[in-house]
């Protein structure tokens, strides 16, 4: 709420145009790190800490963008990546990780990820490369 004289009125609500980005980490100290960096480029952030935990959400609306991060306790990030190649074959995945290697990113590229980023390079050239990936879903 806001005050014009003084009288409290509300303002409206925007819309939720704002592109929607999952991400799934299981350190919480990341998750708040992208939460913050992507919230304070536009995005609307959800966040899981696990693979397990977004695939049981499901159901809710959809992503513009998934960011995965490759090593988790329960799925690692390629193998959910295969996962929502089934059930939601358009939507791109960012893989993140902290352990490069050629293999990771043609094993991702193979399970349809869009990109694979360095941590901790997850800054502007994170949000570029998502920016870029929901560009290019909606044919723009």
């Amino acid at each position: 709420m806001i005050e014009i004289g003084s009288h409290p009125q509300r303002l409206p609500v925007a819309s939720s145009a704002k592109p929607t980005v999952y991400v799934v980490d299981d350190d919480a100290a990341v998750l708040g790190s992208l939460r913050f960096l992507l919230e304070t480029d536009g995005f609307a952030v959800r966040t899981f800490r696990n693979a397990t935990a977004l695939l049981n959400a499901a159901g809710a609306p959809g992503a513009d963008c998934y960011v995965i991060d490759y090593k988790m306790p329960d799925i690692n990030g390629i193998d959910l990546a295969g996962r929502l190649r089934k059930s939601d074959s358009d939507t791109p995945v960012i893989l993140i990780t902290g352990y490069p290697d050629e293999n990771i990113s043609t094993r991702a590229a193979a399970a349809g990820v869009k990109d694979v980023v360095l941590k901790p390079l997850l800054d502007e050239n994170l949000v570029k490369r998502i920016r870029r990936a929901i560009q290019d879903r909606r044919g723009k």
